[in-house]
């Protein structure tokens, strides 16, 4: 069977990809692979330690790949081990060899950026300060040019922001 085409969507806290990812789903009739992070914090109302840091990312690789095995079009992953990395670093001052290795392991078909420009909503345990998005988004670019990763910003209200990755996957 033919593996979707993946779609991954980065950005900081606030910045709409959950909203995204599941309007692309319904919009493609695809599935989208939700962020593990949020069931992590729900289920053990905490946020995590360093050392929970390589079991979310592989759970939510390990959903990722269960997603793709049911085949489709497209896949829209709601993050990748890339954030996880990212909040690595500046939660815990690094990112440990083994998060490492799995964030490079990972290839995706296309990369998405969500801007921080949509109205912030705190979120309990889940959401770090509104201060802290333009250092994660820092951080996020300097890690996917690190890591030589292609990438396209996506900005605007929902609506344009569907425009613009329907005019990107228009040309797969």
């Amino acid at each position: 069977m033919k593996q979707p085409f993946r779609v991954a969507i980065l950005g900081s806290a606030s910045s709409g990809k959950t909203t995204l990812a599941a309007a692309l789903a319904e919009k493609y009739g695809a599935l989208w692979v939700p962020e593990y992070l949020r069931e992590f914090v729900d289920t053990r109302q905490r946020v995590p330690v360093a050392t929970d840091q390589i079991h979310i990312a592989r759970t939510q690789v390990a959903r990722e790949d269960a997603a793709a095995a049911q085949g489709g079009r497209f896949l829209f992953c709601d993050t990748t081990p890339v954030m996880t990395a990212v909040y690595s670093r500046h939660y815990f001052g690094g990112i440990d060899a083994e998060l490492e290795a799995l964030a490079a392991s990972r290839l995706y078909d296309v990369t998405l950026v969500c801007a921080p420009d949509i109205p912030w909503m705190p979120d309990g345990l889940h959401r770090e300060n509104q201060d802290l998005s333009g250092i994660i988004n820092g951080y996020l670019s300097e890690e996917l040019a690190r890591r030589a990763i292609p990438h396209t910003r996506i900005h605007g209200p929902l609506g344009e922001r569907l425009q613009q990755v329907q005019a990107l996957l228009g040309q797969v």
